[in-house]
């Protein structure tokens, strides 16, 4: 109904004497849930209107009461709400999702019903002596939102102190509880001017506050209060409920770790047992280092890695090779304690006979391992020591008469072929097979793990190593001399550790062909050094003519550059190919139409850089004698590589 007309009823017209039909209107305000001031509308108008006096009274009363029903309807309102919001929170502590959720959901019920600009609750921290925010809502501080308040300090420190609730329409113009410049601070930066707290009780003790605030001057009603303790002590339950539940799982957590350290240990003792087994039957059997690293594995797991002396890998389980910061570091306190040491998931178990360090065991594995496995592992390196004794003993022993039959062969006069011939037989050699014959040198420091490599690779193929004029001499059956020498090599290096230059020769055949092919063998080596290549390997047919020319170990890099060095300056400098058309010359038989074919380029183009070399070299650069000198420094020129001699 229009509020600047006269009260109607139905069929009716106004009545502005009529006082029944003026009061009727407050009715529909109270149906329409009008804000307060409307009520004085139908008094205005009756005034206006000239009512008498007795209606006028008479609509007053009625202002008064449909204001008192109101506020009545109002109150009923805000209590249901009050009553479902406490319903909501006693819901949610049954379920208790979480106890952040809880305290959220009632900071943030507190703001709602209470009307405030900003709620939040603080718990004490008695490890730090000191107080601390937990939640907030409608907070836009930071600082405020990080605040530690001393105990006792601020109104916060009134309330824990009297246990009861207390409330300032003015923060800062209080004076009955003692203000700190970090909490005025907070709260001045907040904006906030009237504050309610309620204390949160557990027992017989204060644990937190519950707060509400406003940024401007508000006087708090009892309900208000009452409402603000109601969700202060669900807050507390939810707080307690949720220690008790840390409790319970802390109690079934020991519980459970006590069943599963049982479960462990039976475990660990039935694994200690079956690896024991493993090992026995791999000592009894003639079995290997890589067989006990299987039984490891099979026994705790992990990726394993069997390291030499030096703490070097030498092998690894599928998956394995992977190695801590320091292998070599780890290798020597294992040794020096007798004990598994532990780098982050890498466990490293010393081999060692007597004081003699002979390698180690390393497992990679991600999880810790029990005392009783860390024996497991011990155990597996003791085993370890045990078969590479046994393995060094046989292999000294057969090492010494392959060498001792292989120094008879290098010698200067073949007393007994026959006899030769025998003796290689029961080695499991046939020395009227074709073999290559390997030179290798490598620094004395570690020739002995080079020989016994070696030794170890011609047991394999069948063949004979040993020792001879400072360096170590390999036979192999059935393979080409460049193979056998980059097998040989390849083996060899990864054994020593350190670069090993390789030459092989071959094939040869009898008991009087290993001297010639050795000789043959060992100039090649020496030329692989000559040419600037040590570390590399190379067969005798690799090196042709070169091998003859260079096998005493003559200067390469000055003969080069002597012959080539302007052209090769020529080249580097414009970025231009002169060798490369010189190599293509001589190629062709010296002829300029045949190489420009191989270099897919003109005629005249040929005989122009050609012409550039003469006047590079001189005139008598084609000469024979000296062409032949251009055409071995090329040789030499692409054996070495160009990096080594421009």
């Amino acid at each position: 109904m229009p509020r600047d007309a006269a009260p109607t009823t139905a069929g009716a017209g106004p009545a502005a004497d009529d006082a029944t039909t003026w009061a009727a209107e407050y009715l529909g305000l109270l149906l329409e849930d009008a804000a307060p001031i409307a009520y004085e509308g139908p008094l205005v108008r009756a005034r206006a209107a000239g009512a008498p006096p007795a209606v006028l009274a008479g609509l007053e009363r009625a202002r008064l009461l449909a204001l008192q029903v109101r506020d009545a309807f109002e109150a009923r309102r805000r209590r249901e709400s009050e009553l479902s919001a406490l319903f909501d929170t006693a819901s949610d502590l049954a379920t208790l999702r979480s106890v952040d959720e809880v305290l959220t959901a009632i900071v943030r019920r507190a703001r709602q019903l209470l009307g405030t600009d900003v709620s939040y609750l603080t718990l004490n921290d008695d490890a730090r002596g000191d107080t601390y925010m937990r939640v907030t809502d409608g907070s836009v501080s930071a600082r405020f939102q990080a605040l530690r308040l001393p105990m006792g300090e601020g109104l916060g420190g009134l309330v824990a102190q009297s246990a009861a609730p207390y409330a300032t329409a003015d923060y800062f113009a209080d004076a009955r509880f003692h203000h700190t410049d970090v909490i005025n601070s907070g709260v001045r930066e907040e904006g906030l001017v009237a504050i309610l707290g309620v204390p949160l009780i557990r027992g017989p003790r204060v644990i937190g506050v519950l707060y509400a605030a406003d940024r401007s001057q508000r006087s708090f009603e009892r309900s208000e209060v009452a409402l603000l303790g109601s969700l202060a002590a669900h807050a507390a339950i939810a707080l307690d409920n949720a220690r008790l539940l840390e409790e319970t799982r802390a109690a079934l957590h020991e519980l459970s770790a006590a069943g599963r350290e049982l479960r462990e240990h039976t475990a660990s003792v039935e694994r200690a047992a079956g690896a024991h087994d493993r090992f026995i039957d791999v000592v009894l059997h003639g079995g290997g280092v890589e067989d006990v690293a299987a039984a490891v594995t099979e026994a705790l797991g992990g990726r394993i890695t069997v390291l030499d002396e030096e703490g070097r890998a030498v092998s690894s389980s599928p998956g394995g090779g992977e190695l801590p910061a320091d292998p070599a570091a780890a290798l020597t306190l294992a040794r020096s304690t007798g004990r598994t040491v532990r780098d982050g998931s890498w466990w490293t178990a010393a081999v060692t006979v007597g004081s003699e360090l002979l390698g180690g065991l390393v497992l990679h594995r991600d999880d810790g391992l029990s005392d009783s496995d860390q024996r497991i592992l011990e155990r597996a390196a003791l085993v370890t020591a045990l078969l590479l004794l046994i393995r060094r003993t046989a292999g000294e022993a057969e090492g010494r008469v392959r060498g001792e039959l292989l120094e008879e062969l290098l010698g200067s006069a073949l007393r007994d072929p026959d006899g030769l011939r025998e003796r290689a037989r029961r080695l499991g050699a046939d020395l009227d097979r074709p073999y290559a014959v390997v030179v290798l040198r490598v620094e004395e420091a570690c020739r002995g793990r080079a020989l016994a490599a070696a030794g170890h690779l011609a047991a394999l193929r069948g063949g004979l190593a040993g020792a001879h004029d400072g360096a170590v001499v390999l036979c192999l059956p059935d393979v080409d001399a460049a193979t056998a020498a980059a097998t040989a090599r390849r083996e060899v290096a990864a054994a020593a550790g350190r670069p090993v230059t390789a030459g092989g020769a071959g094939p040869a055949r009898g008991p009087g062909g290993v001297a010639p092919a050795h000789a043959e063998a060992r100039r090649c080596a020496a030329t692989l050094e000559a040419l600037g290549r040590a570390g590399e390997s190379a067969g005798a047919a690799e090196l042709g003519f070169v091998g003859l020319l260079l096998g005493e170990g003559r200067e390469v890099g000055g003969f080069v550059r002597g012959t080539l060095g302007p052209v090769l300056d020529y080249d580097a400098r414009r970025g231009t190919d002169l060798v490369g058309t010189l190599r293509a010359y001589f190629d062709a038989g010296a002829s300029p139409a045949r190489a420009a074919e191989r270099l897919s380029v003109h005629v005249n183009t040929v005989t122009q850089r050609l012409e550039r070399v003469g006047r590079l070299l001189g005139r008598e650069w084609s000469a024979p004698d000296t062409a032949l000198e251009v055409q071995l420094a090329l040789r030499l020129h692409r054996l070495t590589g160009s990096a080594a001699l421009d």
